[in-house]
């Protein structure tokens, strides 16, 4: 492969960090104002997601460290360099699993909220397995190309937030949002923790770093990829508890699609405004769950070279559908949820801290 070849297929800094945010932008940007409502019980739950929001720039700051250090390598390869190869076998087989089970749970949350908002008479079933074919075919195609779908779906998503988010100023009681300050930092804490569950997904730096055109940027990348969600949240909780207080906003299991719902456009232009933003919304789980079924395979095929990428994709596909369609009601879906997140703590945080500074004190290093 030529020079100029490799090169047009690689992706930029801002590129790397919009697809950060996508990948961001999930499940959580709908359930999160409930969550965080529950632990504050106040407006000042702004403030834990800036607390939350720094930890998660130290978090992925030091995971694009680590992956900076290995650049045109992939995960096996550079914890194989670490800490031997069948600690990388160990470890890049527990990160398949973390995301095979992640590409599950988006898939069942499509089927669920659409079900209840859009599809009412369409079997939760056949809405998932719909979805789970159409990231199928993306994940198939061009890697790079699946990337840069992100740069053609993020302004869309964002234009589309910002427009309910206008229309739903009139709707703002500031009654709702006093008083200020009145949440104890043990509350905030909590609200830190419940809010940063809603930051999974820059951990993607460790696997596509390698495609960056300059991999000692991929902390600028991760800067950028989490300013978008923190601006976001803290807008879109602001905005829910100042339209429904925090009381309300308690016993919201979507509030942001409930906010979508309250708005209405002047004339009469659209009558169900949260159709088009559930639509756009829709955008952004399926860069999600094509992104993290990609990185499923691309650790799969960097261990077993001889399998094609499409039969791990075909071997994949059934086992994520049947694990979608274990959990029976919300409750069990909102728990698979947390246990995954949790589990996502240890995979793909803290054992790659860990091999950063194993990295760091042994002095290993990959070729540039």
């Amino acid at each position: 492969m030529s020079a100029q070849t490799l090169a047009e297929k690689l992706i930029s800094k801002n590129h790397m960090g919009i697809n950060i945010a996508s990948v961001t932008i999930g499940v959580g940007i709908l359930t999160f104002p409930r969550t965080l409502a529950k632990a504050t019980g106040a407006f000042d739950g702004w403030i834990s997601i800036v607390i939350s929001g720094a930890v998660a720039f130290l978090i992925g700051w030091l995971l694009a460290k680590l992956a900076a250090r290995f650049p045109r390598q992939s995960f096996f390869e550079y914890t194989s360099l670490i800490a031997s190869k069948p600690v990388g076998y160990v470890l890049t087989i527990l990160i398949c699993i973390y995301t095979m089970l992640f590409v599950s749970f988006e898939v069942r949350a499509i089927g669920t909220i659409a079900k209840q908002y859009l599809f009412y008479n369409t079997p939760v079933e056949m809405i998932t397995l719909s979805f789970l074919l159409v990231v199928q075919y993306a994940v198939a195609g061009s890697r790079v190309a699946l990337l840069r779908l992100n740069l053609l779906f993020m302004p869309v998503v964002l234009y589309v937030i910002v427009v309910v988010l206008v229309f739903a100023q009139p709707l703002v009681e500031i009654e709702n949002v006093r008083p200020y300050f009145s949440s104890s930092w043990k509350a905030l804490l909590q609200g830190s923790k419940d809010v940063g569950l809603s930051y999974s997904g820059f951990e993607i730096i460790l696997f596509y770093t390698m495609l960056m055109k300059r991999p000692e940027e991929a902390g600028k990348s991760v800067f950028l990829g989490l300013l978008i969600p923190v601006v976001l949240y803290m807008t879109i909780y602001v905005f829910v508890i100042a339209v429904f207080s925090a009381e309300v906003a308690k016993n919201l299991t979507f509030p942001t699609i409930e906010l979508a719902k309250e708005v209405e456009v002047p004339g009469g232009f659209f009558e169900r405004v949260e159709s088009i933003f559930f639509t756009i919304w829709i955008m952004t789980i399926f860069n999600t769950s094509a992104m993290w079924l990609d990185i499923t395979v691309l650790n799969l095929t960097s261990m077993f070279k001889k399998v094609g990428k499409m039969v791990w994709i075909l071997i994949l596909s059934p086992i994520i559908y049947f694990i979608a369609m274990l959990p029976q009601n919300l409750i069990d879906f909102f728990s698979f949820g947390d246990k995954l997140t949790y589990f996502g703590l240890i995979i793909v945080y803290l054992i790659p801290i860990c091999l950063l500074i194993i990295a760091f004190f042994r002095g290993v290093k990959g070729n540039g």
